[in-house]
Formats: C-alpha cells, sequence, structure tokens
C-alpha cells in the first residue's frame, strides 16, 4: 500500500479537455464489421483507447423496478479485476459481438451498478449462457457486457436475468431493487445490423485523456458534480485516476442514525466522471489528534447521492482530517484506456 497526504483539490481538476466525436447508438453508416484494435502504448492511468465503435441498439424494455437496453458492437478485447489481480479477455474469431445491456431506474435516470446481470442467447438449436461482466466503457461509461459467439444471421432471443442490487440502498431507493427479474429482449444478427457497427482508429491513441461519452437513447453513470451534490463538499481527492468527492451531510437518518452526521464519497472516473462501483473504501476521520471514526465505507445507491461510499460518523467538521483507503479496487472491467487506471491500493489523507 501506498500512502499520500493531498490538501483538498478543486472540482475543477475533473473538467480535462476530452475528445469528441463518438457517433451514437443509432449510427447507419454501411462500414464493415471490424474487430476492435488496441493501443500498443500503454501509459499509466487513463488514456485515449485507439478506436471508437458503432453499435447496434436491439431495443429498451422494462421489468420490475429494471428498465433494460440491449446493444451489440464488434467484439472488444478488455479486462476483468478480481481483488487486486487483472486478467485480459481477448477477443477471438469464435466472437461475433460485444453484447451489452444498460440497467436503470426509470423514475429518477439513476444506473444500477451491483445488479448481478447475465444473458442467454437462443435460437433454433443454438444456446449460449453468460454471465455480463460489470464494465467501464470510456463513450459508454459503467455498463454489463460481453463477447458472444453466435450461430450465423438470424433473430435470437435473449432472456436478460438481472439478480437484484448488492449495494445498500437509502431513501425512496430503500427496498427496491431486491427481486430478481428478467427481460426478454431479441438480438438481431443480419447483415443490415452489422453495416451499423464497426470501429475506425483515433489518431490521439495513447495520450493522457479519454473519449467524451457519445449521445444515445440509454442513461449514462455520470456522477453529479460536486456543486449539486447534497451536504457540504468538504474537498475533492485524486488515487489513480480515480476522483473521491467528500460530501458531509448533518443527519444520517438515512441509515437510521438521524443523531449522527452521514459522511459520503463519491467516487469517480477522471474527465468523464463515471461513478466507480465495487470499490472496498475504509476511513479514518480525526479531529483535534482524536479519532473519531474509523472503519469500512458502505457501498450505498441513494436517489441525491447516486452510488456512493457511506458512513454514520459523530460529525463532519472543518478543520478535521480524513484519510481515505482504498482496500480494494472497484471491482469493474475495463475496456482499452481504463485497464492501467483504478488499480491502486493507496491512502490520501485530506485536510477538510
Amino acid at each position: 500500500m501506498r500512502r499520500r497526504r493531498f490538501l483538498a483539490l478543486g472540482s475543477g481538476l475533473a473538467a480535462s479537455t476530452l475528445l469528441a466525436g463518438c457517433t451514437g447508438d443509432t449510427s447507419t453508416d454501411a462500414t464493415a464489421t471490424t474487430p476492435a484494435g488496441t493501443t500498443s502504448t500503454k501509459p499509466e492511468g487513463v488514456y485515449v483507447q485507439s478506436f471508437e465503435e458503432r453499435m447496434a441498439m436491439q431495443g429498451t424494455t422494462t421489468v420490475g423496478d429494471y428498465t433494460v437496453a440491449l446493444m451489440f458492437t464488434v467484439p472488444h478485447t478488455f479486462w476483468t479485476l478480481t481483488n487486486t489481480e487483472r486478467s485480459k479477455t481477448a477477443k477471438t474469431s469464435e466472437n461475433a459481438i460485444h453484447l451489452m445491456a444498460v440497467v436503470w431506474d426509470d423514475e429518477t435516470g439513476t444506473v444500477l451498478p451491483d445488479a448481478g446481470v447475465s444473458v442467454e442467447l437462443e435460437r433454433a438449436e443454438f444456446l449460449a449462457q453468460e454471465v455480463m461482466y460489470p464494465m467501464l466503457s470510456q463513450p459508454m461509461g459503467f455498463h454489463y457486457g460481453g463477447n458472444f459467439g453466435l450461430a450465423g444471421d438470424g433473430t435470437y432471443t435473449a432472456n436478460v436475468s438481472i439478480g437484484g442490487i448488492t449495494a445498500r440502498t437509502t431513501g425512496a431507493f430503500d427496498g427496491r431493487f431486491e427481486s430478481a427479474e428478467t427481460a426478454e429482449m431479441t438480438v438481431e444478427f443480419t447483415e443490415e445490423t452489422r453495416a451499423r457497427v464497426g470501429s475506425t482508429p483515433i489518431e490521439q491513441a495513447g495520450e493522457p485523456g479519454a473519449l467524451a461519452p457519445r449521445t444515445t437513447s440509454y442513461l449514462k453513470s455520470i456522477a453529479s458534480a460536486p456543486e449539486d451534490l447534497p451536504g457540504t463538499v468538504r474537498g475533492t481527492a485524486a488515487i489513480d485516476d480515480a476522483y473521491l468527492v467528500v460530501t458531509g451531510l448533518a443527519s444520517a437518518e438515512r441509515v437510521g442514525r438521524p443523531e449522527d452526521a452521514y459522511l459520503a464519497v463519491s467516487a469517480r472516473t477522471r474527465y468523464n466522471s463515471y461513478e466507480l462501483s465495487g470499490m472496498a473504501l475504509d476511513a479514518t476521520l480525526e479531529r483535534d489528534g482524536e479519532t473519531v471514526y474509523e472503519g469500512a465505507l458502505a457501498r450505498t445507491l441513494s436517489p441525491d447521492l447516486g452510488y456512493h461510499y457511506g458512513a454514520a460518523v459523530p460529525s463532519v467538521e472543518a478543520g478535521s482530517e480524513l484519510t481515505l483507503s482504498v482496500r480494494t479496487p472497484p471491482q469493474v472491467a475495463r475496456h482499452e484506456g481504463y485497464e492501467t487506471a483504478f488499480l491502486d491500493t493507496a491512502s490520501v489523507t485530506l485536510a477538510l
């Protein structure tokens, strides 16, 4: 573990220049389906991926508490994470598509991570069943995805299963997203849909930065700007291109502790401010040389704070020191451009 000390960082750090130009999810450009490449340059942290892609939307449906969008593009190489161990999943000649799903709450427009999504593709004698990895992509943000082989052209029945949210829920989300649901959808793999997808190279590949979020019909997991968070924002720290925005609320009533304050940390990516889920984050809060809180921050989903890490604490006051320690990096798979970022198990101390 590495330990570093910082003063609180201004919110302007997250407003670095982005590269625009990703096409939307309804492109009909007649371009041959080309597997997405990878850059040979692998700088540390977030870097511009080597390609931009086009996707073929397959539809949107609502089942129970969940709204699901399904789409596909060309097969990708991606990297999964187990604790701190990163593993490469290379695309192969057997892969026909990279299938993706985004799940959100239609009432609040909140994208739902930690939902345990899997998919079953079926057509005639063909059946493929796979867990869809929680993933981060520069144009898409958080989604569930994986590479799939298919049995040629045709219409496939896609049963998208959602296991339910594992994060703690508060406020209007309390008691929701607990049930398992299955959305029946279709995947059209035809000459027409294949003409919509493909990838083209990016000249700035390998440079620090990221492709901008694409304009889409589905929602993206973009964290609220610091000034839009509830409570009093006390500062922002950075660990390995993960930006940690700290806010304090006067009451922890949302977790059944109205006599205490609530400490919340909104973790997001550099550049696009996509929410970072699946992290194990610890906090030590000190005031006047005494420790007033030491322990884990729970993964939590709230309508006003979005996906965050939080705990009830005696108070969150100016003049205190807060040390945040990443015990486990975000347990999400990464598309190219993110695979060398958000891996550090360091600590950072802020003066609140």
